[in-house]
């Protein structure tokens, strides 16, 4: 048999071999690049695994194809320490797009460049950014204000660009810091509803976790308005099937999966784009070996329950307590542990299970420190849901078949 390179690709952010089930999504976005007036800002968001970091990378070649101006990076939390940090984050993404641009004196009114500046051809890379940014009086705002003003000015001489488009992946970090008088998301979104209202065609196009949206809204109530919101779920199962077996007919791998096989990665993965890529790459790995010894393949779906244990779940499980596990072990226990729940649901439930139940206080306390651990977050209509996709079958898994003390509800 002719060596076979296993096409799927389960990483953090990896392009998957055959983007699947997010037509729309590209239909909506595509209707904001059409805007003249920016009257709507993207946010893309959902759970880990379906494939935010794609799709955002994906949006990019087709706004380009549309005369945009594509900036942005991961936001890191510490870009959003400070006001003045994350001005320079966005000062410096937008600097290798516009370094090219030459920069007029009457652009840059107020602005000391040195004598030997004057002898040579300014142009708008981020020394001459940031030089704009300290010399203008004013709040952050109104220095980064200031410089996204002088780029418009010189793209609008360029004239072969539609706008630029900031785009951040794992943009739930950003957040403002009322204790030290820090308000960095409040100046991005400040910055671009003033540009925007003065006809600039600047956008922003957020990546993240559901809790950005909730940031947004508390940090300027008429993020509301700002903002479409694409809000990823799980694929179809018909799309499902698509992401797996396209790619397997794209490399022509010389074993095919059985209509029972798919079926089974299908029901496994839930429909989550990165659970689909690991298991497929696994039972691929495992068919080829099995192929190689004469035997005949199956999906191995205890090997590969366990690997993904390992590999995805039991970091996240580590961060919670023995009493977080055993509030999340009554979650698990929901019937709808897979949608959105509430406090009250919590505690009847914990009454039924045997053990010490939950006081409505005492669940509220412990779901705002899992929420600091990323495991569960709150919407914005007060209700809650995992913030990582199947855990809930995860923490079943943990309870019915380890031995561990730790895991006994109630112990």
């Amino acid at each position: 048999m002719a060596p076979f390179g296993n096409p799927f690709r389960p990483g953090a952010g990896h392009m998957p071999p055959y983007l699947a089930g997010r037509e729309q999504e590209k239909v909506e976005f595509e209707k904001l690049i059409e805007q003249d007036i920016i009257l709507e800002n993207l946010v893309l968001t959902g759970l880990r695994g379906v494939g935010k970091t794609v799709l955002l990378e994906t949006f990019k070649p087709l706004a380009i194809a549309k005369g945009w101006l594509w900036v942005g990076t991961d936001m890191s939390e510490s870009s959003s320490i400070t006001e003045d940090r994350l001005a320079i984050r966005m000062l410096a993404d937008l600097a290798v797009v516009t370094s090219s641009l030459v920069v007029r004196d009457e652009q840059m009114p107020g602005v000391g460049f040195l004598a030997e500046d004057r002898q040579r051809s300014i142009t708008l890379d981020y020394r001459t950014m940031i030089e704009i940014f300290q010399s203008t009086p004013g709040l952050a705002l109104d220095k980064l204000k200031a410089v996204l003003n002088v780029v418009w000015s010189c793209l609008q001489r360029d004239g072969n660009n539609r706008g630029i488009i900031f785009a951040y992946d794992e943009s739930q970090n950003l957040a403002d810091h009322s204790k030290k008088d820090e308000y960095p998301l409040s100046l991005m979104l400040d910055a671009f509803q003033s540009l925007q209202k003065q006809d600039i065609p600047f956008m922003l196009a957020l990546a993240g976790l559901p809790t950005l949206l909730t940031k947004l809204v508390e940090a300027r109530t008429f993020a509301e308005r700002m903002f479409h919101v694409i809000f990823l779920d799980r694929l179809s199962k018909n799309a499902s099937e698509d992401a797996i077996l396209k790619p397997i007919k794209k490399a022509k791998c010389p074993i095919k999966l059985d209509e029972d096989s798919v079926g089974k990665i299908v029901e496994f993965s839930g429909g989550y784009p990165y659970f689909v890529q690991f298991i497929c790459r696994e039972v691929y790995d495992a068919f080829l070996q099995k192929h190689d010894q004469g035997q005949s393949p199956s999906v191995p779906i205890r090997e590969i329950t366990r690997k993904l244990d390992s590999d995805f779940f039991a970091g996240r499980w580590g961060r919670a307590t023995d009493r977080q596990r055993d509030l999340l072990i009554v979650i698990a226990n929901l019937d709808n542990a897979e949608k959105e729940f509430t406090v009250q649901e919590i505690v009847e439930k914990s009454k039924e299970l045997d053990g010490k139940p939950f006081s409505a206080s005492h669940a509220n306390q412990m779901l705002n420190a899992l929420g600091n651990s990323g495991l569960v977050y709150k919407n914005r209509h007060g209700k809650y849901s995992f913030a990582v996709p199947l855990l809930g079958r995860f923490i079943l898994r943990q309870f019915e078949e380890s031995q561990d003390p730790q895991l006994k509800l109630f112990d």
